[in-house]
């Protein structure tokens, strides 16, 4: 097991490298010039040059990066002050540290993804399985058309209505709020309970699918055959030969599925007015401030990366077969 961790840990490492040099290529391939916006109209040659060198943009591209990339783990001095590890740069627009302003945004952004996904594998792969259990059933004809319709929904459709109906009308729920799980967890939860079943919606209706497919051609295999024709129950036999085969193509779905987990998120935030990542992205683009959109892009990559290791840890222990590969 350890191995398998190791070369997933090294190949996770790379492809972080590969994303930041690739970000980092193509924000210099854009026409847009970060001290040309912050100069002003009455810019002169020597103010934009003064500008460059302030931002660190005067040395070669590839010098830049390998700067970037060593003062994450080092720090760095910079000429707009010092940046202390992890540094992922000042903010080329009011010289703040991007570590700071991510460590801010991301618990939301992270209590999003982890709260939706809690909500559509609970409610998916639950539905599946009951499904998949009363094949042919009402349950199950009312279960797939449910399934449909979840997925022919888009949060940004569905989100207002909730908010309207569930908040405004009803006044059930709280319509989302930042969550501050350190000064009142109640609250926190309470504020992040209806983005996060909106979230789900279109996630687990496909989850709910996939589990029902994957159970009933589970139940057809030969040794669950074996198993009932040896007397044991058809709940055990369920629960213990066909669910166990079912679990790992769920997990390999799951992890597959977590960029989409994230950048559905970043659409959630939008909807329900919370301020993540997303938000900060759309600020970074429409500045062209280059550390800050480094920073989400890097801190987006290592989470999923970070997730997926853990999956096919999770797989590994499912199938031991894994492991060996």
């Amino acid at each position: 097991m350890l191995r398998f961790l190791t070369r997933r840990v090294l190949g996770a490492a790379v492809i972080l490298v590969l994303i930041s040099l690739v970000t980092y290529l193509l924000f210099f391939a854009l026409p847009s010039d970060p001290a040309l916006l912050s100069c002003g109209k009455n810019c002169t040659p020597q103010n934009i040059a003064l500008i460059h060198k302030n931002l660190g943009l005067d040395k070669p591209i590839i010098v830049q990066w390998w700067d970037y990339v060593i003062g994450i783990f080092g720090g760095r001095h910079l000429p707009l002050g010092n940046c202390p590890a992890p540094c992922f740069g000042l903010s080329f627009n009011n010289q703040t540290p991007v570590w700071s302003l991510l460590k801010d945004r991301y618990p939301t952004t992270l209590s999003l993804a982890i709260g939706g996904s809690l909500v559509f594998l609970v409610v998916g792969v639950g539905l599946g399985l009951i499904s998949a259990w009363k094949q042919g059933s009402v349950f199950d004809r009312a279960a797939s058309s449910l399934s449909l319709l979840g997925q022919s929904v888009q949060i940004y459709f569905i989100g207002p209505l909730a908010i309207y109906l569930f908040s405004y009308k009803l006044g059930w729920l709280n319509r989302g709020s930042d969550p501050s799980w350190t000064s009142n967890p109640g609250a926190a939860f309470s504020g992040l309970v209806l983005p996060c079943v909106i979230m789900s919606v279109i996630f687990w209706s496909n989850y709910s699918r996939q589990t029902r497919s994957l159970m009933v051609e589970q139940l057809s295999e030969e040794h669950v055959r074996t198993a009932r024709a040896k007397g044991m129950s058809s709940r055990y036999v369920f629960m213990r030969y066909a669910l166990r085969g079912a679990m790992g193509p769920i997990v390999t779905i799951f992890g597959i599925d977590l960029g989409s987990v994230f950048g559905g998120a970043i659409i959630t935030e939008a909807t329900f007015g919370l301020h993540g990542l997303g938000n900060l992205a759309v600020t970074a683009v429409n500045q062209s401030d280059l550390p800050l959109e480094m920073g989400v892009m890097l801190v987006g990559a290592t989470s999923i990366v970070f997730f997926n290791i853990l999956i096919d840890a999770c797989y590994a222990f499912i199938d031991p077969r894994i492991r060996l590969g």
